[in-house]
């Protein structure tokens, strides 16, 4: 959805709504695609002292595996946008803040797919506590615990036997 605001930027309009479904199933994380229902855009684009802001709800399901026990996951976001617009960036340190458009043109799904990207962790997880499988038999620690005996370290082996004495 490109929006143009020419009307915002000129005075000639106050404030825009935006609520609309942006379809991101071709949005690839790692190496599968996790949005499969529709990303709901929400909020509004406001003049205020001549300065346009921006100021929306993003919010999806994500859909994937969880990277330590590798079972499937289901965890909804949601992402407050909350920026200013220019049409151009002089002498601003952190631009991070800030949204340029060309053209008084602002490509909202580029926008959104972008803030998506951003926002969504490095490693996946169904759960901060997350065990994860074990590294010999594969067993998921979450469901069971497995019969596995840990590596010794062998600089550690003698006094490992010393305790076994006891």
């Amino acid at each position: 959805m490109k929006i143009n605001l020419i009307n915002l930027l000129n005075g000639e309009q106050d404030s825009l709504s935006v609520d609309y479904q942006l379809d991101l199933s071709d949005f690839i994380y790692g190496t599968y695609n996790p949005v499969k229902e529709p990303v709901s855009v929400k909020g509004r684009l406001y003049s205020k002292a001549d300065v346009l802001y921006i100021d929306m709800d993003i919010k999806f399901a994500f859909y994937g595996v969880c990277d330590r026990c590798a079972e499937e996951i289901k965890k909804d976001f949601s992402i407050a946008l909350n920026k200013i617009i220019v049409e151009e960036l002089q002498n601003i340190d952190n631009d991070d803040d800030y949204i340029v458009v060309e053209n008084q043109l602002l490509d909202l799904d580029e926008l959104v797919n972008e803030e998506i990207s951003l926002s969504l962790p490095s490693k996946m997880l169904c759960d901060d506590e997350c065990k994860g499988l074990c590294p010999k038999c594969g067993t998921n620690l979450n469901v069971k615990k497995c019969d596995c005996k840990s590596d010794v370290d062998p600089r550690m082996a003698a006094l490992l036997q010393l305790l076994d004495n006891e």
